[in-house]
This record gives C-alpha cells, sequence and structure tokens, in this order.
C-alpha cells in the first residue's frame, strides 16, 4: 500500500477574495449646511481639511454647547478618530447622540456604526439597525450601505441578500464606494442576485477609480484569476499595490503572494516577507502563516523555526486552517517544538474539519498508520474520500490503496483501480506501480468498467464518486 505523509508546509500563494463584506465607516466630517454658525463651522472645516486638527477642535467645541448639531457630528469624528485630540469613542458617541437626535443623518449613521461594532457603548445590532434606518429614511447613502451589510450578514435582522442588494443599489447609484465594492461582491458570490463575474467587476471598477481599497484589492483578484475579466497579471499587481498602500492587510498579503509566486515578476522572498509583515501586524491570519512558511523554510528571512511556530499560533488562534495544518506539520517533524503525533493530529483535525484537503489527507494517513491516534482504517477512509472529492491527488492515491488492500472499505479493485487512476491525473507521480499492479488482478471487463468510473467522476468534478 502506498502510505504517504504530506509533509511538506504549504505557502499559500494563490490570490484571495476578500471574503468579507464591507461594514462602512463614514467618518469624514460633514459638508457645512448654509445657517447661523456657518462662519466659525466653515472655519473649523477648512482648518480639518488642511489636517490642523487642533484649530478645527477650537472651531467646532464652542458650537457643540450651543446645540449645533453638525458640530456636534464633527467633534464626534475627532473624538472618534483621536484627531487634535486623545481618541476618546465613549464621548464621540454622547457627541453623535445628540446631533442624532436632532435627526442628523451622518450622526445617526455614525452612531448606528458605534453600536454595530461596540466602539464606545456596548455592542447592540437591534440598536443600529434602528439608527441606520432612521438615516436611510434620509436618503444617506452611507446608512444604506451599512444596512444593506446588516442584511447581508443576518445581524440584527434575519439575513436576506436580497434587501442588501436592493439597499446596496440605493447608496451606490449615489457614487457611494463601499456600496459599489460589496454589490460587486454580491455579484461575485450569487448573493441576492444572479452570480454574474462581468457584472462584479464592473462595480469593483467603480468603487476602485475612487480609491477604494477593498475593491481596489478584489478586483485585482479577478484580474488574477481572469473572472469577469481577461487575465492579466500586471494589471492584478496594480491593483493590489494601491490597496495595499493605502495598509489595507488583504492587499498586502494578495501583492506579497504574487511576488512570491514569481507571478509576471521575478520571484522575490524578501519582498514578499515585508509585505507580509505588514498585513501580519494587523493582525491578518493568512499573511501571518504565510510569513511562518518564510521562516520556515529561510525565504527572504533567516531559517527560524521558532517564530514560524509563532505566526502559525497566531493564525490558528483565529481559526485559519492553513496555519493549524502548518503547526500539525511542525509537531509532526518536530520542528521547532517537540515532535508530538497526537498534537499533530489534533492540529491536523481543527483543519480538516474546515475542509482543508492537505489535513484531511494527513489526519487519514494519521488513521492509516496509527501515529498519534488509535489505528482506524475505516476513519483514514472517511478523511482520504473528504479530500479526495476536493481533487487531492495523494488522498486519490490511498484511498485507492485502502480499496486494493480492503482495510477500512469493502475490497473492490474496480474502485481501487479508479482512485488510483484519478491520484495520477491529478499530478501524483507515485502510482504507476500500484496501477499497474491492479491491472494484472482485474478482468477486461473490471478494467473498462473502472476506467469509464474514472471518466464520470472527472466530469463530476470528484464529487459523489465513491
Amino acid at each position: 500500500m502506498l502510505k504517504q505523509l504530506f509533509l511538506s508546509l504549504r505557502l499559500t500563494v494563490t490570490a484571495r477574495l476578500t471574503n468579507s463584506l464591507w461594514l462602512t465607516l463614514f467618518a469624514s466630517v460633514a459638508i457645512v449646511q448654509s445657517y447661523s454658525h456657518a462662519g466659525p463651522l466653515i472655519d473649523g472645516f477648512a482648518a480639518y481639511n488642511r489636517g490642523d486638527y487642533a484649530v478645527a477642535f477650537t472651531h467646532f467645541n464652542p458650537l457643540t454647547a450651543r446645540g449645533d448639531a453638525t458640530a456636534q457630528f464633527n467633534l464626534g469624528v475627532m473624538m472618534q478618530l483621536g484627531q487634535g485630540t486623545k481618541p476618546n469613542p465613549k464621548e464621540a458617541v454622547r457627541l453623535f447622540k445628540l446631533a442624532a437626535a436632532q435627526g442628523h443623518a451622518a450622526a445617526q449613521s455614525m452612531l448606528g456604526q458605534m453600536y454595530a461594532t461596540g466602539q464606545g457603548v456596548a455592542q447592540d445590532h437591534i440598536e443600529a439597525i434602528r439608527l441606520y434606518r432612521l438615516a436611510v429614511a434620509q436618503d444617506y447613502a452611507p446608512a444604506q450601505s451599512n444596512l444593506g451589510y446588516m442584511y447581508a450578514n443576518g445581524q440584527g435582522v434575519p439575513a436576506n441578500p436580497v434587501e442588501a442588494v436592493r439597499l446596496y443599489r440605493l447608496s451606490a447609484a449615489q457614487g457611494h464606494a463601499a456600496a459599489q465594492s460589496n454589490l460587486g461582491y454580491m455579484y461575485a458570490n450569487g448573493m441576492g442576485v444572479t452570480q454574474d463575474m462581468a457584472e462584479a467587476v464592473r462595480w469593483y471598477q467603480l468603487a476602485a477609480t475612487q480609491g477604494y481599497a477593498p475593491a481596489q484589492d478584489n478586483l485585482g483578484v479577478m484580474y488574477s484569476t481572469g473572472q469577469g475579466v481577461g487575465q492579466n497579471l500586471i494589471e492584478a499587481q496594480k491593483l493590489h499595490r494601491a490597496a495595499a498602500a493605502q495598509g489595507y492587510a488583504p492587499a498586502q498579503f494578495n501583492l506579497g503572494a504574487l511576488i512570491a509566486k514569481g507571478k509576471e515578476t521575478t520571484v522575490d522572498y524578501a519582498e514578499a516577507a515585508r509585505l507580509y509583515q505588514l498585513a501580519a501586524a494587523q493582525n491578518y491570519a493568512p499573511a501571518q502563516s504565510n510569513l511562518g512558511a518564510l521562516y520556515a523554510n529561510g525565504q527572504g528571512v533567516p531559517q527560524d523555526h521558532s517564530e514560524a511556530m509563532r505566526l502559525y499560533q497566531l493564525a490558528a488562534a483565529q481559526g485559519y486552517a492553513p496555519a493549524q495544518y502548518n503547526l500539525g506539520v511542525k509537531y509532526d517533524n518536530g520542528r521547532g517544538v517537540p515532535q508530538d503525533h497526537a498534537e499533530a493530529a489534533r492540529w491536523y483535525r481543527l483543519a480538516a474539519a474546515q475542509g482543508y484537503a492537505p489535513a484531511q489527507f494527513n489526519l487519514g494517513v494519521k488513521y492509516d498508520t496509527g501515529r498519534g491516534v488509535v489505528q482506524n482504517y475505516a476513519d483514514a477512509a472517511k478523511w482520504y474520500r473528504l479530500a479526495a472529492a476536493q481533487s487531492h491527488g495523494p488522498s486519490q492515491t490511498n484511498l485507492g490503496a485502502l480499496y486494493a488492500t480492503g482495510l477500512g472499505v469493502p475490497q473492490d479493485f474496480v474502485r481501487a483501480y479508479m482512485w488510483t487512476s484519478l491520484g495520477a491525473t491529478a499530478g501524483d507521480s507515485k502510482v504507476s506501480e500500484n496501477r499497474d499492479r491492479l491491472t494484472k488482478q482485474m478482468t477486461p471487463a473490471q478494467l473498462a468498467e473502472a476506467q469509464k468510473l474514472a471518466r464520470d467522476c472527472q466530469g463530476r468534478r470528484f464529487k459523489g464518486c465513491d
């Protein structure tokens, strides 16, 4: 039987489509309207725009005591962001409440944001929804986008992607970049609308032209993968770089991944490590995991298994499956940590439960060999089968080996040949000996049946083959 423990560290280098919708943080100072306090407000707004926050603070602060809603909102934003003063989210909430009570749409929306995220106030999605609706009633675009987000994610309301799309459209029609980007995401994933990659690209482009980093990054992924637009890795890098320059962690990760892969550029692990470090510093799990892999392999950074372990642990604590898998590998090979097969199996199980095929394979091998777990061929077959359905060649090969020997599954040369052949097709080069041995034990009719099953399984993309 072919039993191979897949112990290579996995460096994720494919572009990642940001898989979360973006809740707008509308933190710009409101445009001044014409009324009695317009003079001081205009002076404060001018100071704010030139970055002179201390002066802006002195203009807005006296007006808040006079009940000026716009000044209350503007000062609340500055309190929230720590502009001209120390950050004080509780005071920001107090000021937003004063302005919101006067019907100030931007304040209602920002106060909703504070409740939605639990900044300066106990998190309360129901209250966030109420406040967003007040601002939406005034056709306020950021609130429309944020309320759409709540419907898309089922926060404070039952999940309703159709309603989310409706709200995003209202906001996007006003040119709101976050809504345009989120609408692109909905089209890319077929949420509330029929999946349409070209339409997703169109919305991402509208938001990207406004310099909106999440849209730039997701549009970069579309160019990288050729979804909805012709594949163009140079354009993908350009877009990722623009978003990365704004400190956007997913873009820093994606750009690092492309550079590490060497797509349309020379492989540069040192630059990839630099970009991963920027994203890892923001606690972005994929970057922490990939940076750990670079340290483990000594690529672009000095080899340091202890640092690799530290980074994997940070990402694994966030439930990131590749990092959990890599921790399992470290415990399996005893690098940077004492060898511990049971602990390796524990980490593989966490990643395997999330559907991560390499971890499912390694957990299958654990049950196949009885290392770190009680030997159980039926469990080995279960985990191989799950990974095999994801086109994981080594799992297909090992599942075929179990069918050939009748361990954990009924002996079945037809299925053994089918899975062994699929493993070879998927890129496992170590199976020709197994397949040749099986052929000698099969009748021509069995061989023809196995070959047909293999073709049918490929046509179904390895789903429902066993």
